[in-house]
């Protein structure tokens, strides 16, 4: 008899955590266990801003998935882009563009989200994400050549686009790319002696009325006192009504030239969810408190792309997009996937959340420890505390310490690497949204294929 296969899709915070769970707990002769990411490495998320800033080095939150002494997993480095749940299939398209089937016994997934966009006219075409490690690579090399270009130019216009930059989105993301990525521009300008300093501005826009309103008034205005003494001028209420290449157009008709958007406004579900046809809750899959699909045995969903009960709060509330949220339902969904395994009862999710995060860059921060409100230096500990200790290697522990050491007594060196100047960087060609299939089409994927294609 074949050894049933259990199919992980994703490699964040939730499907590693279940992979190493699993692996972990699960014999080599019980089950084989597949993981289908894209990249061998899971990546640190909540540290991108600072990679961007070039305050860590990417490969400082790049945690490879093979270092572990217990690793067994076979890993498809491609990104699901469909599943047939009647037929147990999961289509895949790896790296190289081929497609193949992945059959499965217990499926776990775990595809994350995306970036959420509108219909704007121009975004997809002219505004950067921050959801991946290149993007945050690509968008240090174009800030720091918007300096080298501006330094360089002798048209006044274009030297005062070039040294403006607008960030969207209020949320964590947002506030502390703007907020990072000020301090590069900030300390790189000392550089170019022939740039006034005051012609550099940043933007922060959210259309919501107040800036990250999980932190509560006090803290939300503390961080917008902090950003603003720095020179970051905050509009909120406001969105993007059209982006171009030389200038945006913000909802209050205001027109800003600038050769830099930065597009942050939350994150939807991963597309790989449509293609189910399973019940979703605004995009997110519906699922149990064990975290199983209702109606298809042996699938099980969480992390960003599931509407998960948040048991601790009651009612109808759900587990925000969190990372600490993704972890702990990754060892949950490893254990119910054992029980189902061996025919043993499942237990429900619940967690109380633990607090909240915001690094600001050098001694600014605001963070909200189980209800504990604290800004500056205080805040600055805690935050960097959290993140450092929820690093999952000692190797990453290491270089990330290394690089907040450096970093704080030796500052940046402003260079860019230029290995992505001529290939194209907006938010389309990042995040592969287009390369999802339909259920239609992931039927007739798998039936070309045949029963065991």
């Amino acid at each position: 008899m074949t050894r049933p296969r259990i199919l992980v899709v994703g490699a964040g915070f939730a499907g590693v955590e279940c992979v190493r769970r699993l692996e972990r707990r699960v014999s080599p002769g019980e089950a084989d266990l597949t993981l289908v990411t894209p990249f061998s490495y899971q990546l640190y998320l909540p540290l991108l801003p600072q990679v961007a800033s070039g305050v860590l080095t990417p490969q400082s939150i790049a945690l490879s998935l093979r270092r572990s002494k217990r690793y067994r997993t076979r890993i498809i480095p491609g990104g699901a882009i469909g599943v047939d749940l009647a037929s147990k299939v999961c289509v895949v398209r790896t790296i190289t563009d081929e497609t193949v089937n992945e059959r499965y016994d217990y499926l776990v997934l775990a595809p994350g989200s995306v970036t959420r966009t509108f219909d704007i006219p121009g975004l997809v075409d002219n505004a950067f994400g921050m959801k991946t490690l290149a993007e945050a690579a690509y968008i240090r090399d174009h800030v720091i050549s918007q300096l080298d270009l501006a330094d360089a130019s002798q048209d006044p216009a274009e030297r005062s686009a070039r040294l403006q930059f607008v960030v969207v989105g209020g949320g964590y993301a947002g506030t502390e790319t703007a907020a990072c990525l000020q301090r590069l521009t900030h300390a790189a300008v000392k550089r170019y002696p022939r740039l006034d300093p005051a012609l550099i501005k940043w933007h922060l826009i959210d259309i919501a009325p107040k800036l990250m309103p999980e932190l509560g008034d006090k803290l939300g205005r503390s961080a917008q006192e902090i950003l603003r003494r720095r020179g970051i001028e905050i509009s909120l209420g406001v969105s993007i009504d059209k982006a171009g290449p030389t200038e945006v157009t913000f909802t209050d008709g205001r027109v800003v030239p600038t050769r830099t958007l930065i597009w942050t406004a939350g994150v939807v579900a991963s597309p790989l969810i449509a293609t189910l046809g399973a019940e979703t809750a605004r995009g997110r899959l519906v699922v149990a408190p064990e975290m199983t699909v209702p109606g298809h045995d042996g699938v099980f969903a969480l992390g960003d792309s599931a509407a998960v009960p948040d048991l601790a709060k009651g009612g109808d509330a759900v587990c925000p997009p969190t990372a600490q949220h993704a972890m702990r339902q990754g060892k949950v969904v490893a254990d119910n996937v054992i029980a189902a395994l061996r025919g043993e009862p499942m237990r429900p999710y619940e967690h109380k959340d633990l607090g909240l995060v915001v690094d600001l860059g050098g001694k600014d921060a605001v963070s909200k420890p189980l209800g504990l409100e604290l800004h500056g230096l205080p805040a600055q500990v805690v935050a960097r505390g959290y993140h450092w200790s929820a690093l999952r290697t000692g190797v990453a522990k290491t270089r990330v310490l290394t690089n907040w050491a450096l970093n704080a007594f030796a500052g940046d060196d402003f260079v860019r690497t230029g290995f992505q100047a001529r290939r194209p960087a907006k938010l389309k060609d990042f995040e592969y949204t287009d390369a999802y299939l339909t259920s239609e089409q992931v039927r007739a994927q798998v039936e070309a294929a045949g029963p065991e294609g």
